[in-house]
């Protein structure tokens, strides 16, 4: 049989040729700035400085990247800000699916009554000071925890995760577990977890974003600089323009120091990227069908 195909008027045609322009248009201003900062971090201090640097990397070097990891400070901003991001996310995670699940449950009576309650969180705060004097009276100022238990869940991840388990695990599975002599806990762990994939890898990957790119809550309530994740390290050469003057001098000997400094801005910059590009491809998989199951109905 032959394929038959629809001819598209000239409305259509011209739609698509406009939609199409507009889309590579957005498309080249979000990756252009991408792949200047990844070539400028392999170019010559000299060439960034200068504005040489377009497109490709000039005077390709990797002083940038030498400097940045004889830094200790960056080495502890790695280290801490991997530790908020696993730690943070296991805990996310878990609480987010034990709030879920008895919400998703039609025997759980009182479940409307909890939910406004958290919707009610969504829409009414108590703002800036009241929270961090809750966390000065709590003891988890200069704290790790400080940035793990005041967002250990969120509402919308709490939604999306109980409409999942409404739609994708069916009320005869627990039926038969019950009948089977299975526990409530039980069930939840060995069956509506593994079952669970595509929704966790979802909630891995918001929450774990989310922790690795913590900045404003880190600079309120952090003072020790061991204590301090990598984004805030990134703002002191961003923002401050502040460095090891000592690593600097011993990369560069007599080159400019100026340039040296925005060179090394663009090298954090793409160091402080890597771990979640490195993570996505591995739960892209997932990503698509879990957003879409846990956030059609409601």
């Amino acid at each position: 049989m032959k394929s038959t195909r629809i001819q598209e008027s000239r409305g259509d045609q011209l739609f698509n040729i406009v939609n199409y322009t507009v889309l590579c248009l957005f498309t080249l201003s979000v990756l252009y700035p991408l792949i200047y900062v990844l070539s400028a971090s392999f170019s010559s201090s000299t060439a960034v400085i200068s504005g040489r640097v377009w497109l490709w990397p000039v005077d390709i070097t990797l002083q940038g990247y030498e400097a940045v990891f004889k830094n200790n400070r960056v080495w502890v901003g790695f280290a801490n800000s991997l530790f908020y991001a696993v730690v943070g996310t296991i805990i996310n995670v878990m609480m987010t699916l034990i709030a879920a699940y008895p919400l998703s449950r039609k025997d759980f009576y009182i479940r409307n009554g909890i939910m406004a309650l958290f919707v009610f969180t969504m829409m009414f705060g108590g703002g800036l000071i009241p929270n961090y004097l809750l966390i000065k009276e709590l003891g988890l100022l200069d704290t790790r925890w400080a940035l793990i238990i005041p967002g250990v869940m969120s509402v919308m991840s709490v939604i999306i995760a109980r409409t999942y388990f409404q739609t994708t695990i069916p009320d005869e599975i627990l039926e038969a577990a019950h009948l089977d002599g299975c526990s409530d806990y039980k069930f939840l762990v060995k069956i509506v977890a593994p079952l669970s994939g595509p929704i966790i890898a979802v909630l891995s990957l918001f929450y774990a974003v989310g922790h690795w790119n913590t900045y404003f809550a880190a600079l309120l309530y952090l003072k020790s600089p061991d204590l301090f994740p990598l984004q805030i390290i990134l703002r002191e050469v961003l923002v401050k323009n502040t460095f090891d003057e000592e690593i600097i001098t011993d990369v560069v000997g007599a080159a400019q120091r100026e340039g040296m400094r925005e060179l090394l801005k663009y090298s954090l910059i793409v160091i402080s990227t890597i771990p979640v590009l490195v993570v996505y491809p591995f739960i892209q998989r997932h990503f698509v069908k879990g957003m879409m199951i846990g956030s059609l109905k409601g």
